[in-house]
């Protein structure tokens, strides 16, 4: 039997937002991955069945690990002002917080689908996520991915070249980890 709530950190996996670039000079441009190093979920369990999970992520722990694409490969400067340019475009002064609350989990062939809200910039918005999950005997192995539209929360994704290069409006996020079902 789980216990009542469990408790899951970066040790247990990683959360990457990866981007696109667009526009007519889009081939200038980095498709970054970005990892967020500081983040926490608590799931509740009713039984051995899990029944709510909130995840929380501080904004400010936005790494940029690198950049595909662009004219030359992405110096360590460039990483700098990528995650300048991504903390401003996220208000993460005013907004340190990202965060998923799901109070309705059901279980799908391969997992579970989480249906909740969505908090990003202090706004919320349904959200559906269907996570993996594999049984590996003394292990779950979990893993999903969601698209993340940033207009949809008042993010302006980041341009320059008056709109020539700008971040692509919908970036994905995804989440791969696993945890020992004795924790």
């Amino acid at each position: 039997m789980a216990p009542p709530r469990s408790e899951l950190s970066p040790a247990f996996g990683q959360l990457l937002v990866k981007t696109g670039v667009t526009g007519r000079v889009s081939r200038m441009g980095h498709r970054l991955t970005i990892a967020m190093n500081s983040w926490q979920a608590a799931v509740s369990w009713t039984g051995d069945e899990p029944s709510a999970v909130e995840l929380t992520v501080d904004v400010e722990s936005l790494e940029v690990l690198h950049g595909e694409g662009g004219m030359t490969p992405m110096s360590g400067p460039e990483k700098a002002l990528a995650r300048a340019n991504a903390l401003n475009c996220l208000g993460a002064g005013r907004y340190p917080t990202i965060s998923f609350r799901a109070d309705d989990v059901e279980r799908t062939p391969d997992g579970y689908r989480l249906t909740g809200t969505l908090e990003i910039r202090g706004k919320t918005r349904p959200r559906s996520i269907d996570l993996r999950v594999e049984d590996l005997d003394d292990t779950w192995r979990m893993s999903c991915e969601a698209q993340v539209r940033q207009s949809e929360f008042g993010i302006k994704p980041y341009s320059k070249l008056m709109g020539g290069m700008k971040v692509a409006d919908e970036v994905t996020v995804s989440y791969e980890g696993s945890r020992s079902k004795d924790r």
